[in-house]
Parts: C-alpha cells; structure tokens; sequence
C-alpha cells in the first residue's frame, strides 16, 4: 500500500451531507486511505450570503489544486436566481462525464430485478442542461438544446473506453433522433463512428422512450448506456431506483483535469440529524473516488467490507423489510459495522477486485479535426413576436419580400401554419417565419439586413433570427412539421 497521500477537496454539503460525509471518511481512512484532506464550505450557507453559485472562490483555488472533490449532498434554495451548484462545477471544471453503477443486491436488498448491473454513462456539460433559456414573447419560453461534436466524441469515446477497461461487452446508447434529427442524429452518428473502432464490444442503439421502457423492464439486457445530458439524469435515477434504491447508488464525475465524487440522492433536510441517513451512495462515490487515485486496494477492501454489511442484514432504515434485515442501524451504527469488516468479503453477494494499486493516467481528450464543411447560408427564419391570424401574418409579411429572400413557410410551435394551414392548429403569440433564395443560391448577411429592415418598417416584433444554412450541400435545418 502507497504511504504517499493524495490531496483531496472534502464538502460536507447540507441536511444529512455532514453525517454521511463524517461516516464515509472514517470507513475509508479506516480501510487505510491515504489522503490528505482540505475542507471547502458550499451549498446554503453560501447561497445565503449572496453567492448565486453557491460557492465561494476560495474554493475554486482549493479544487484547481487537488483536482479531486468528494462532495455531500447539497440543498439549492427555491426560487429565481440561485443556480445548482452541482452543473456550475462540473461544466467549470470540465467534468464531462457522468458515471453511474446501477447493481442490485438481491435478496438483501428487495428488487424486482435480481441480477442487473448496469453503468449509466451520461454527457455531463451540454444538452438542454447548457441552461441558455429566454422568454421570447408573453406565451414562449424557449430553452437551447446544444448537441456538439467534440462533446459527443468525448462522452461515446469515454464508454467504450470504460466498457474495455472495466471488461463489460456492450455498449447502447439512447437518443430520440427519430424526432430531432440534427442534435440527437448527431450523437447517434458519432456512436456509430466511434463504435466501429472498438470490434469487440458489441453496439446497439434505442429510441430513448422504448429504450427506458425496456431498461425499467429487463435491465439485465444491458451493460453500459452512454446518453445525451437530460435523459441520462432522468434514466441514472430511474436505474438506481429500480435496483432496489436510489440511496444506495454513488456517481463519479469525469474530466480531462478534475474529477468530483459524490451520491445521487438530495441532502433530504427532513433527515437531518437524526442519524438515521444510509451512507451508502456516498460511501460507493468514494470507492470510485479510490479507484480514480490510484488506491485500488483501499477501494477493493471497503467494498466489500460494504457488501458484507448489506449481505449480513445490518440495514438502515429505508432498505430495512423485517423478512430480510437483521438490524435496523443508524447512520454512526452502520458506518461502525462496516469498519468491523474490513478484511472481509461477502459470502453470497459478489465480491470486487479492483487490482492492485497504480498511478493515475490522465489522458486529456484529443479532439480530432475533420475538414471543415463548406457552408452556404440560403435563407433565413425570422421569429416574430404577434398576435393574430396565421393568414393575416402571412398575407402581411409576403410585402416584405427581397429579390434575395422570399418568404416560403410560416410555423407554430413547429407545425406549418402559413400558407394552407388547417384552422383546427392551436397557434401561440410566437411566429416561425421562413426566408428562403428564390433561385436556390446563397445569401448574405446584407440580404439578411436588408429583409429585417424591411420586417421591422411593416410594424412586426422580431424576435430572434436562425440562418438557414447548407453544410456540403446538405440541409443543415429542420422542416416545419406538414412543410
């Protein structure tokens, strides 16, 4: 075992965040981690103080430094104006990777799903989780949804990089790119580029809808999902509920530089001080915290220190069922049962092996350049703030056509209302109005210009505009839907 400490960032968070966190650590350096601690304070004390991040910049210098967080739950205060601190870190931080094991732990641990072991691998900085929202007009709000390709490559080269390391033979990913064609078909694609250099490991694509509804099912038809940034958040829970406990699920957050650690539950303030919290899920982050730096063995050994505690019926009260549970604990009791077994291995349940300690192997993610597609811009959508007829925006806006860019289509909410549009279709006070070259050659940004000026002396409230471009002759837009 190394004797050189590593430097850890510790946040002992809110509500039952300082009572796990205090059990967590005294597992682990009981198991013989060696690490060196800095204490940074977040969450709502720091929100309260006026920080809106809710995190002071002292404790930047602190995680630049160590470039390991083990962090406890938190608790954001409700209302406008506080953002979660848990997306400000990991996109500062460049923490683009979310990684979740989901194990059930039959019979100790009720579940329909005895044998499922599934890791969530989850793109962790872009998405609708990107956060850019406006509100547009009186009725719309809008939220961008970004999708790139240096995202996409980083987090689809991640799992079947983790696939390989940790010897797991299929990797899925879930997308809805049967409706958003672009975003979704974009990470689709880049699945299949990188898929294909790993022959090994066998691929598979869902539809996210199906897809859920076959992990909620059979999750056992699974190995690693790798998935865009909000359905990976909604189906990692979905998944750690479904093995018996959100509760006990811990999570790592990867980046080229820094890495946070943490469970996937809430700071439950109802709980708080009642030493009645499961430290589980932040126990199980801090094993792979562990393994991150190198301390294989240490993680090895409270692991199943871990399993053997579960598996000898020693339960706190949310996994606690009097027909399995020999011992209602609390959360000191539980922590304490499980330095007790140190040394062990579970019986029944199936025992880890991490191998021997090595050094951490940082390996910064290489964008590699494609050559750049040649773009043409032939038109434009120009988003208009009205009330009324989509007839009488229609009829009133064809006055403010160019020679250069013509209006072609009008949609709302994304369904071609203009021209022939059917009265049955609900329109909303937010208008898609589309400028297209009437000869099929590019425009300009003057053209562009030229048409606003145009919108803008008829009286109408533009809003926002989206060129429409061509990328190597190919439509790199949407259609309305009925266009």
């Amino acid at each position: 075992m190394s004797t050189q400490k590593t430097p850890i960032t510790v946040a002992y968070g809110d509500g039952i965040g300082p009572e796990i966190m205090r059990a967590t650590l005294d597992i682990i350096l009981a198991a013989g981690a060696q690490i060196e601690i800095e204490e940074i304070e977040i969450g709502e004390k720091v929100y309260m103080r006026g920080v809106t991040a809710g995190i002071e910049e002292s404790a930047w210098e602190s995680l630049r430094r160590t470039k390991v967080f083990l962090k406890a739950p938190i608790t954001t205060p409700q209302g406008g104006g506080f953002k979660s601190m848990n997306v400000t870190t990991r996109k500062t931080l460049g923490l683009y990777a979310n990684v979740r094991p989901c194990v059930s732990y039959h019979p100790y641990v009720k579940t329909k799903h005895p044998v499922m072991d599934v890791v969530i691998i989850r793109e962790n900085e872009e998405d609708l989780y990107a956060g850019i929202e406006h509100r547009q007009t009186d009725q719309v709000y809008q939220c961008l949804k970004l999708i790139t390709r240096p995202g996409t490559e980083k987090i689809v080269r991640y799992a079947f990089e983790y696939a390989r390391t940790n010897n797991r033979k299929k990797v899925t990913c879930f997308t809805k790119d049967n409706i958003m064609k672009l975003t979704d078909g974009l990470f689709h694609q880049i699945f299949d580029e990188i898929g294909a250099e790993y022959p090994e490991i066998e691929k598979e694509h869902w539809i996210v809808d199906i897809g859920a509804a076959k992990l909620a099912d059979t999750p056992e038809a699974f190995d690693v999902i790798v998935m865009p940034n909000l359905y990976g958040d909604i189906l990692s829970d979905v998944a750690a509920q479904i093995t018996g406990s959100v509760g006990l699920a811990g999570s790592a957050n990867i980046g080229d530089q820094c890495a946070m650690f943490e469970a996937i539950h809430g700071s439950a303030p109802r709980r708080a001080g009642q030493n009645l919290a499961n430290p589980s899920g932040l126990l199980l982050g801090a094993v792979l915290m562990l393994n991150h730096i190198g301390q294989n063995d240490v993680a090895t050994k409270v692991h199943n220190a871990w399993l053997k505690t579960i598996e000898d019926g020693i339960h706190t009260y949310d996994i606690y069922k009097e027909d399995v549970s020999k011992e209602k604990v609390g959360t000191k009791e539980f922590a304490q049962a499980v330095i007790a077994r140190l040394g062990e291995k579970p019986v029944h349940l199936k025992a880890v092996d991490y191998g021997a300690p090595r050094p951490v192997e940082l390996k910064p993610f290489v964008f590699r350049p494609h050559t750049p597609a040649k773009k043409e811009t032939m038109g434009v959508d120009v988003f208009i703030n009205f009330v009324g007829s989509a007839n009488e925006i229609g009829d009133k806006l064809k006055t403010c056509n160019t020679d250069r860019l013509q209006l072609v289509v009008i949609s709302n909410r994304g369904v071609k209302v203009y021209p022939d549009g059917l009265p049955e279709t609900f329109c909303t006070d937010h208008w898609r109005c589309r400028f297209e070259s009437p000869d099929n050659t590019p425009v300009t940004h003057s053209d562009i210009i030229d048409l606003l000026v145009k919108v803008k002396d008829a009286g109408f409230d533009f809003i926002k505009t989206e060129n429409l471009c061509y990328f190597n002759g190919q439509k790199g837009y949407s259609l309305a839907q009925g266009q």
